[in-house]
Parts: structure tokens; sequence; C-alpha cells
């Protein structure tokens, strides 16, 4: 079977078409950005994009993203650079242990897609269903409205709101 992983071509052997999605990234492509978590698709750390959006890779059969296209957080930077959420995350300090900061990133980047400029109510729902323990959420929030700023003034730097 033939995945389409971060724009390019990945061939899954036989022995992996039986598993779920987060095993085939992490264990036979060697993709470790997504984490395993609860293994219940409730935390969030498992997150990858299928088609743009969201889906717990914990409980996605290989077989349903066969003729799809994936997104782990590894294909979001370019040779240009980082993502522009990935750039916001390390901008406001975000990360850290940095176990959820994958998923968090990979549903922003869809909820940012979906939505250009969110209000807190819409960052607060894409984020609903991403645990992190160390109590960062503030910073992930300020995080969000700063890519989605730096996507509305591509040339004009956000307003820096670090806290020091």
């Amino acid at each position: 079977m033939q995945l389409q992983i971060n724009g390019r071509p990945h061939e899954v052997g036989t022995a992996w078409q039986e598993e779920r999605l987060l095993w085939v990234l992490r264990e036979a492509l060697g993709l470790t950005g997504c984490k395993y978590g609860c293994g219940q698709g409730q935390c969030g750390a498992c997150t990858v994009l299928v088609d743009g959006e969201p889906q717990r890779s914990c409980l996605l059969p290989v077989r349903a993203v066969a003729g799809r296209q994936v997104t782990t957080v590894e294909g979001l930077a370019t040779a240009a650079g980082l993502h522009p959420v990935q750039q916001a995350w390390i901008d406001e300090r975000v990360p850290q242990c940095g176990y959820c900061q994958s998923g968090q990133i990979l549903a922003t980047v869809a909820l940012l897609r979906r939505q250009p400029q969110p209000d807190a109510a819409a960052i607060e729902d894409a984020l609903a269903g991403h645990l992190c323990r160390c109590g960062t959420q503030s910073r992930v929030r300020r995080a969000v409205e700063r890519a989605a700023s730096a996507a509305a003034a591509p040339h004009a730097a956000p307003p820096d709101r670090r806290q020091p």
C-alpha cells in the first residue's frame, strides 16, 4: 500500500497494513513528531492532518488514509523556514516538555486554514481536545493569535507579546 505523507509517497509493507496510522508513522516510517498519549483519541498528542483536517492517528487504521494526503508536524516546515505556526510557538515560548505540541500545532494549522482570523471561542474549540499538563495554554492561545496576525500581515512583524 502506498501512502501520501508530507507530500511524498511512502510504501507501507504488508506487515503494517493492519496497524493504526500512529504506529506506521512512528515505527515503520520514522516520523516521530506525533506521539502516543492515551491511545483512545482523547489527548490529541497523536494528531495529524488528513486532507487538511485534524485526525487522531492512534485510532485511525492505516488503510483509511490510502489515497489521502497525510501531514505530520515534520511536513510543515519548508526549505524557506518554519511554518508560521511553528515560528509563533517558538516566539511565544510555548514548549515545555513538548509532548503535546505537534498535535496542537497541527490543530492550529487546520483552524487557520478554515478561519484565518479566529476569535477566542474558535481557538478554544479547536484546541479543546488537546491536553497539556505543563500549563502553557495561555501561551498557546497567544501563539495562535500571533500566527493569525502574521498570516494577515505577512510583511509586518507581529507585536511582541512575550511575557518576561
